[in-house]
């Protein structure tokens, strides 16, 4: 089975999304998601002018090579722009294999490990009694698990917290730039301890509390975090701190029993391996769209499972139902599945273009039986939604410093 065409779709329902499609030679095209939050034009030129040319005449059924061959043989390896170029390509090559085979990609990958994949929801508010009364509509509809996100007073904006404003679009108007946010941890520390408090206070422990910090304190800042926090039993705290140096989370460790997960920027098991193998963290965050697809991901995932760390990928609105489902079929499988992030399929314009099969009840998602990865791209209604220049925000401490964001 020939690969006989790469073809790049660009779409804005909401949020920019960049969408591959690899055509052969019988007919089968399977789809993949390579979008890159911010730097979306970036990959698509990568695809187009360096990747897609060297994978005509290809034998699509060559996953393992083919990825290799993107990964070893240009040398510059790893990078954001690179792993989500591979990324897409991967997924759609399990597409077509499933498609091919007439199986669901979680059966070529070794069937199922559970009946559903556990998914945890976002409850984010302006104040606390605004995010537990979103964390409460969550409860009643089934999810065992929900993220708690609540705005800093003192503070313009907070992280998961966009307010009034639907998307970072919103906050950028007509002038695309990255917008800038203050952050302050002194005024962070006087609110999150009360968040979690109160809401073990008025849901008692059947459910599993999760809490995003998004880098922004430093190794010591999130070690007494964790040990604060824990009375309040959370499920995981993720991205404490930054672990470009993966001896940062020795510090946090050695503090806290609180249960620690990261890796939603990570590119390669390189960049995790030694917070795995010495244990440092209990949840592995990668997502398949930026570590280079279903491929490299299994791997992580047996790498992981030799440590007792689970994987919990990342499922941000940035990335698309694609990868979604490329996520669902791995968590199916993998022995040592954790949780799924899950923030919904989108609005109504994105539905239109993006067609599933999964199906969400009582917080568990599951798949159908549907050849391949299960999911379905309307080419002419992602023409009704061009793509427009968005950027994350940066974030600076209120003396002006850059900050992590």
């Amino acid at each position: 089975m020939k690969i006989t065409q790469v073809k790049v779709f660009v779409c804005s329902p909401g949020r920019n999304f960049v969408t591959v499609k690899v055509m052969t030679d019988e007919g089968i095209f399977g789809l993949g998601d390579a979008t890159l939050n911010g730097r979306e034009m970036a990959v698509v030129a990568y695809i187009e002018e360096h990747v897609a040319p060297c994978l005509i005449g290809r034998n699509a059924h060559d996953i393992e090579d083919i990825w290799q061959y993107l990964y070893k043989g240009v040398y510059w390896r790893k990078g954001a722009v690179n792993m989500a170029a591979i990324a897409a390509i991967d997924m759609a090559l399990w597409d077509i294999k499933g498609k091919a085979a007439n199986m669901p990609v979680y059966q070529l990958l070794g069937g199922r490990s559970r009946r559903g994949v556990t998914l945890y929801a976002h409850a984010s508010g302006e104040t606390i009694d605004d995010t537990l009364d979103k964390t409460a509509e969550h409860i009643a509809q089934g999810f065992k698990a929900v993220r708690l996100q609540c705005a800093v007073p003192g503070l313009n904006v907070t992280y998961g917290v966009l307010g009034d404003k639907a998307d970072y679009f919103e906050l950028q108007g007509s002038r695309p730039l990255p917008p800038e946010e203050d952050w302050s941890t002194q005024k962070y520390f006087n609110m999150v301890v009360d968040l979690f408090k109160q809401a073990r206070e008025r849901f008692g422990n059947d459910v599993h509390l999760l809490h995003d910090v998004h880098s922004r304190l430093t190794p010591i800042e999130s070690a007494r975090l964790g040990k604060l926090l824990e009375p309040y039993n959370l499920l995981f705290l993720e991205d404490a701190s930054i672990a470009e140096n993966q001896d940062s989370y020795k510090i946090i460790r050695q503090h806290t029993t609180t249960p620690l997960a990261i890796g939603e920027t990570y590119n390669t098991i390189w960049d995790c391996k030694d917070l795995i193998q010495n244990q440092l963290i209990d949840y592995i965050r990668v997502a398949a769209t930026h570590a280079g697809g279903i491929t490299p991901l299994k791997r992580i995932a047996d790498f992981a499972s030799i440590y007792n760390v689970k994987t919990a990928p990342h499922g941000a609105p940035d990335l698309s139902p694609v990868c979604f489902a490329a996520h669902m079929h791995l968590n199916l499988w993998a022995p040592n599945f954790g949780i799924q992030e899950f923030v919904g399929f989108g609005n109504e314009h994105s539905k239109r273009i993006f067609k599933h099969s999964v199906e969400v009840k009582d917080g568990l998602a599951n798949v159908s039986e549907a050849p391949g990865l299960g999911i379905e791209f309307d080419e002419e209604a992602a023409k009704e939604y061009p793509y427009k220049r968005s950027y994350l925000p940066v974030s600076r401490l209120e003396d002006g410093t850059v900050w992590n964001w």
